[in-house]
């Protein structure tokens, strides 16, 4: 039985986002939130939610208990240099704790994260499940060459 860990996670995150499609929903307000504060603008991506959604279920699997804020460090960026009419050196910068913050809720009302008390959030054993699922369903679907560049 194939685990999150045996696929590469832009292929596992990719097939998440198809599944959480229908159980996770964008907000109205999300289509003009920025991502963080050294972000400029607001993601352009029509699909940007589900594949964050996606990408949070699995952190929370690989971390175990993970708070918001760490989740906000983690996706967090640089604000400096590499941005448009910016002189000073880059410094780190965290993600948004709102969007973080809304998709794990989602996520909990499904059912795949539940609350760690004083820990955190957690995946649930339906999350688990989830996971592993659809780990198998990617590990079909790549190709035999390919896969053994991931081993």
């Amino acid at each position: 039985m194939a685990t999150l860990y045996d696929v590469p996670a832009d292929a596992l995150i990719e097939a998440l986002a198809d599944r959480l499609a229908d159980e996770v929903e964008q907000p109205d307000w999300a289509r003009f939130t920025k991502t963080g504060t050294g972000r400029e603008l607001p993601p352009e991506q029509d699909d940007f939610w589900v594949t964050r959604a996606g990408s949070l279920l699995r952190r929370v699997a690989v971390d175990g208990e993970v708070g918001v804020d760490r989740l906000t460090t983690a996706y967090g960026g640089s604000k400096g240099g590499s941005n448009r009419y910016q002189v000073a050196p880059a410094r780190a910068t965290e993600g948004s704790g709102k969007i973080v913050r809304t998709i794990l809720q989602q996520l909990e009302e499904v059912g795949y994260v539940e609350t760690a008390e004083g820990e955190g959030r957690r995946v649930t054993a339906e999350g688990r499940s989830l996971l592993d699922e659809t780990a198998g369903d990617v590990l079909e679907d790549l190709d035999r060459p390919e896969l053994e560049r991931y081993a």
